[in-house]
């Protein structure tokens, strides 16, 4: 039994005995690569995680963009970065791919605006230095749309006002002249209120689209009966109303704008609501021009010349315009009215009683073309007259020619009313020297000549007597008696001057004269009471008895003797 053989299995307790453990299958070494795995795992979850939402800019040209160093920001902080530039399928613009941060969803809507921030010199000076060193970024204005989206156009300028602003955004339609830029100002009485923020071109109807924001709160200037004009900077005009500068704002005056305003001549009128569309004038002229919607038209058979006589030109009745020039010539190849010997330049003018301050009221052109009527009747005729001597430019004149009243006759040219005419201005001088001269033509010169030839021999005998006078008052005064005559005049106003020096107060003729006075004087005091007792009794003179009654003369008696 002790020599069994050593190959037989060991008992059961030994082969447990020897089969090892699961503890003692894990290997400490393993902990690392699994460390390494979690964190690695971490680490593409966390990338995940933070990774932002990736968008697709468009742009016609990627200067000054590269990948993964341009970033994008708004209010300069980077809420962005570009991975890729490349171009489009049909090569026509550049794509470009940028990642966004987490926290960009709600900024990624449908009226999001993206631009490029370079530097720029323009009208409103110099911006965007900051970028001349760091390098151009793409701005990102966040929309206020609920829709979201991930493909967006990147402009080359910025936007002339923010997304959300208040304020109002209107449409003006111009002729291609009158075009405007995007950022080109817009201007109320030289102030600065709002900006063109787009400009198209319409080929169809050969027209400028222009998009406008008006700030908040100008937005209230804006009314129905609003007019806009395009601001030249300078505009200089010389015309039949005179010499005109009209100058707006420095801006303007750089690189031109749009102004509006309301005509004097109409309300305020009401609000308007976005998006409305307005005609877009070349001047403020034209813009007033505009209001005047309702209007007679006529055609004026001119006979004078026309030189001078410019479409615009107004059409006055005593100094008051109450129309305009519409065209000159106007249907040049129209047949002329029967009855007219000679050829007339067709003028065509507009009558518009708006103007005389009844724009609010419905106007009855029915009832003014009557109107005129009668007034042609009464002699009322349109001439030509120079409103400005340095230009020569003319204008419509009408009036009242009294001596005209009866030869007028209803006519027509070019199914037009005519309106009648007079001559004026200059051919109405012309015509009066023309009559001038007939006249003088028809004097009889030779007995005008005879009367003056007998005036000039007249004169001339005049002449010779004056010349006689002449020669003997030379004589005279050449005489050496008259000569001596100052010098007598002045010996004898010496000798007057010494005599009155004689009577001077401290002479002896002077002291003379005044005792003599004095005397006379105290002699006049002594008489005074001898005049005053003759005044008082006169018989004082004669008795020197003071009884009050009077002597009775008597007889002398017998026994006294007789004196004869």
């Amino acid at each position: 039994m002790s020599d069994a053989p050593r190959d037989e299995a060991p008992p059961e307790r030994d082969l447990h005995r020897a089969r090892p453990s699961p503890q003692a299958r894990f290997s400490p070494i393993w902990i690392v690569p699994i460390v390494a795995i979690l964190i690695g795992a971490w680490l593409v979850y966390d990338n995940y995680r933070s990774r932002g939402p990736q968008v697709t800019l468009v742009m016609a040209n990627a200067e000054g963009i590269e990948a993964g160093s341009t970033l994008i920001k708004t209010r300069n902080v980077q809420v962005g970065r570009v991975e890729r530039v490349q171009l489009s399928d049909d090569l026509g613009t550049a794509v470009i791919t940028a990642r966004m941060s987490p926290d960009t969803e709600p900024m990624l809507v449908e009226d999001s605006r993206f631009w490029v921030v370079k530097p720029r010199v323009g009208r409103e000076g110099i911006s965007g230095l900051g970028t001349v060193l760091s390098g151009a970024f793409i701005q990102l204005e966040p929309g206020s749309s609920e829709t979201a989206s991930r493909e967006f156009q990147v402009s080359d300028n910025p936007p002339v006002a923010p997304a959300g602003a208040a304020g109002l955004r209107i449409n003006l339609v111009s002729q291609l002249g009158n075009s405007l830029r995007i950022g080109d100002p817009v201007t109320y009485q030289g102030y600065t209120v709002g900006r063109v923020e787009d400009a198209t071109f319409d080929p169809q109807s050969r027209r400028m689209q222009h998009r406008v924001f008006i700030e908040a709160p100008y937005d209230i200037l804006v009314t129905d009966s609003t007019r806009f004009w395009s601001a030249s900077g300078i505009d200089l005009r010389l015309d039949s109303e005179g010499f005109r500068v009209n100058v707006e704002s420095f801006e303007a005056l750089l690189g031109g704008g749009v102004t509006f305003g309301v005509p004097e001549d109409l309300p305020l009128g009401s609000r308007v609501e976005p998006d409305v569309t307005f005609n877009l004038y070349p001047d403020e002229d034209s813009a007033r021009q505009g209001t005047f919607n309702r209007y007679l038209e006529y055609v004026l058979l001119v006979d004078d010349s026309v030189r001078g006589l410019s479409r615009g030109a107004p059409v006055e009745f005593r100094g008051v315009r109450v129309g305009t020039v519409a065209a000159v010539p106007w249907n040049f190849s129209a047949p002329q009215p029967e009855g007219r010997s000679g050829f007339s330049i067709p003028v065509l003018v507009r009558i518009e009683p708006q103007r005389l301050g009844i724009e609010n009221q419905d106007v009855n052109l029915e009832e003014w073309r009557e109107r005129f009527d009668r007034l042609f009747g009464f002699g009322l005729r349109a001439s030509l007259k120079s409103g400005n001597l340095l230009t020569g430019a003319l204008f419509v004149d009408l009036n009242f020619h009294r001596d005209l009243a009866d030869t007028w006759t209803a006519e027509r040219f070019a199914d037009k009313a005519v309106f009648p005419t007079t001559s004026g201005g200059f051919a109405l001088i012309e015509a009066q020297v023309t009559d001038l001269l007939a006249k003088l033509n028809e004097l009889e010169i030779e007995p005008l000549l005879a009367g003056l030839d007998r005036n000039l021999a007249a004169s001339e005998a005049m002449l010779g007597e004056v010349r006689e006078l002449s020669s003997s008052l030379t004589a005279l005064l050449q005489d050496p008696g008259t000569r001596e005559v100052p010098t007598n005049l002045n010996a004898t106003l010496l000798e007057l001057r010494e005599t009155l020096q004689g009577l001077s107060p401290g002479s002896a003729a002077y002291q003379e004269l005044t005792g003599a006075v004095e005397r006379l004087e105290r002699l006049m005091r002594d008489i005074q009471p001898v005049a005053r007792t003759l005044s008082d009794n006169p018989r004082a003179l004669l008795f020197d008895s003071l009884q009050t009654e009077d002597p009775v003369p008597r007889a002398p008696r017998r026994d006294q003797g007789d004196p004869r």
